[in-house]
Parts: structure tokens; sequence; C-alpha cells
């Protein structure tokens, strides 16, 4: 069983890179990847801690790529990226201000609605890591305005909601390219969240294909068995690779464990050596026990 899609205090996980290592060895796990989102600050504890735990890694990232109004989210997982590269820097950088800039429209919006939150105390909740929306939400929990992390995305978060800034996204070809660029393979998390058609959806990842995406997330915690079989028939038909992993966030999404997901999640081990072959064996940014 592996675990291909996990994320750390870098991004908006609960846990630190070493900590997820030890989980995943813990509960038998054969292979995991790091893929915080927009950010590779953590590879480099991440990769030490697989070569002390003898557990195959791949440093990896999520991008969130940038789609038309209404089609949902589309997310692309890079495996095996360089994080030093200019490529991966540049574009990053570039996102990581996009978020510093939503993350103060969000404290002005809060703050517009009563709440006087201040940045020092959302900057505490996520330490040395890049604030994201989760540390919004523990904020709020700390000062009592919410009950729960769910509580603060469903009143004041998630898109819709009084709070809620949009900010700065890749387009697909360029996070496509991007990983490319920085000797890693593209993969696209949780189709069904770009909220296509089976025909659009078909005809998007065709297109995408053209960029250098090579797989998709067929196995993943929020899906069903028969949306599973459905999504490796897809990659099939299209010559992808499918790819499986939790989205494991620790105690800010409690509900999914590592490896598990909801407690049905299997990703059989034969999906990783393909991913492997792709990514090429004698990539360093993959330890390969």
């Amino acid at each position: 069983m592996i675990d291909l899609h996990l994320h750390s205090t870098y991004s908006d996980g609960s846990d630190t890179p070493e900590e997820l290592v030890r989980a995943g060895k813990r509960v038998g796990l054969k292979a995991i990847a790091l893929t915080d989102h927009d950010n590779m600050g953590g590879v480099g504890e991440f990769l030490d801690a697989c070569r002390v735990h003898r557990l195959t890694g791949l440093a990896g990232v999520e991008i969130s790529a940038d789609v038309d109004e209404g089609h949902g989210t589309l997310h692309i997982l890079g495996y095996g990226v360089n994080p030093d590269h200019p490529s991966v820097k540049e574009s990053l950088k570039r996102v990581l201000e996009g978020r510093a800039w939503r993350n103060e429209q969000i404290l002005a919006k809060l703050n517009e609605l009563g709440i006087e939150l201040e940045w020092a105390e959302v900057q505490a909740c996520a330490g040395a890591d890049v604030v994201g929306r989760a540390h919004f939400a523990q904020a709020l929990i700390d000062r009592k305005s919410v009950s729960s992390i769910e509580e603060a995305f469903e009143r004041y978060l998630s898109k819709g909601c009084p709070a809620y800034v949009d900010r700065y996204r890749l387009y697909p070809d360029e996070g496509i390219r991007m990983i490319r660029e920085a000797g890693g393979v593209a993969v696209i998390a949780h189709p069904f969240s770009w909220e296509l058609d089976e025909d659009r959806l078909e005809a998007g990842l065709r297109a995408l294909r053209q960029y250098g995406l090579i797989g998709i997330e067929t196995y993943y915690s929020e899906y069903t068995a028969e949306q599973t079989v459905a999504l490796a028939r897809l990659a099939k038909r299209l010559n992808l690779l499918p790819v499986g992993g939790s989205d494991y966030h620790g105690h800010v999404k409690p509900e999914v464990a590592i490896g598990k997901g909801f407690g049905r999640l299997c990703v059989p081990d034969e999906l990783l050596s393909p991913l492997l072959e792709a990514a090429g064996r004698d990539n360093p940014w993959i330890y390969a026990e």
C-alpha cells in the first residue's frame, strides 16, 4: 500500500515532514510523497527522514491551477521535482506572493465582519510555515469565534463565504511545464474536482497531455469504488498512469487517515513502479528503498 498525496506543516497539514514519514512507516506503507500546496520547503527534511526510516519517498508539490469560473478546481501533483530549479523558485515565488496578498484581504474581511483578529494570532498558528486558510481557521478557534475548523470554513473561509478571497494561480500548462522543467512528472489530483462532465473531463485531460501530463489520481479518499474504476478506465483510454493518495492533512482533516483515507482507501503498490520509471530511477529527488 502506498500514499502519494500528503501535506505537512509547510502548507496546511499538522504533521512535520518527519512525522509524516514515521506515520507512514508505522501503518506499513511502502512509499509516500510529500505534496504540499505551492510549496517545497519541507522536501529536504522529508527525504532525510525517508533515508533514516528506510521508506521510499518522492519529493512533490501540489499546484493549484487557474480554471474557468464555475468549473471547480484543478490541482496538479508534481513528483520528483527539484525544489531548487529556477523555474520552480520563480513560479512558486509568484504564487506565494499571491497567497500573501490574499491573507491580507482575508484578515481585512474578518475585521469588517466584527472579528478583531490580528495578523500575529494567525502567524502564531502557522509558526514558520506558509500561512493558509487552515491557520486562519485555527486562529478563529483560539479566540472562540468558532468551535471547529469545519465551522470556520462553512461560516467564513470557503468559496462563497463572506471572508473568502481568491488568489493568484498558475495556468495548467504553466504548472505542468514548471514540473517538467524541474525534472518531475505531472499528475492531475482528484480529477472530479474539476467538475466537468465525462466527455469534457476526457477532452480536458487529453489537451493537458500535450503539455506533458503523464497521470491522474484514480485512487482518492473521497472516491467510491465506482469512481475509481471509471477513472482507471479513463487513464487507460488516454494512456495516463493511475496514481493515488489520501490527501492527508493530520488533525486539520482528522477524518482522513494516512494511507487509509476514510478507512477504505488502498492504493496498490504496483502503481509505484511505472511512476518511478517515468520520473527516472536516478532522480535525486526520489529516495527509493
